[in-house]
């Protein structure tokens, strides 16, 4: 399996590579009104707006402005392509299968883990883009993006 790791803080989290689309450097994000906390905003990436995650948030990190050095990833999962906000992207790497805990047998809590890999400089945390946001989040995500969709398309008219 290959993931793509990154930091928060002082932690070390992952995605599928399969997930990953692209990681840019960190841009202003702009507010988006009446959606979830764990959403920052959002940033339009190619005429889409995209959603923005506050990863921090959601894994009860402390919270600091977004940084010139910070990185964007674009992930794509099932429902849903947004960007996780980052401290930094470390590298791609290849975590064995065999070493790979399933995060209900080693996260306690809600929060959105997949599972655990043991790398060769430690463990890393595989985030479940799929779980970061519960069904009314996502609900009040979608109102929040289409409502500021319309206001984009009215400005432009």
């Amino acid at each position: 399996m290959n993931i793509l790791v990154f930091t928060l803080a002082t932690e070390r989290y992952a995605i599928p590579l399969a997930e990953t689309r692209r990681i840019i450097g960190a841009v202003a994000v702009t507010r988006l009104p009446g959606s979830p906390a764990a959403v920052e905003g959002v940033v339009d990436v190619q005429g889409t707006l995209t959603p923005v995650f506050d990863l921090r948030r959601r894994f009860g990190l402390p919270a600091r402005p977004i940084g010139p050095d910070d990185h964007f990833i674009l992930a794509a999962a099932k429902r849903r392509t947004a960007l996780l906000h980052v401290d930094r992207v470390e590298a791609v790497a290849e975590a064995d299968g065999k070493k790979v805990a399933a995060g209900a047998d080693v996260v306690v809590g809600a929060l959105p883990v997949s599972g655990v890999a043991q790398l060769e400089e430690g463990l890393v945390l595989i985030h479940d883009l799929e779980a970061f946001l519960t069904q009314a989040e996502s609900e009040a995500l979608d109102v929040a993006l289409a409502e500021a969709a319309e206001r984009q398309r009215e400005s432009r008219a």
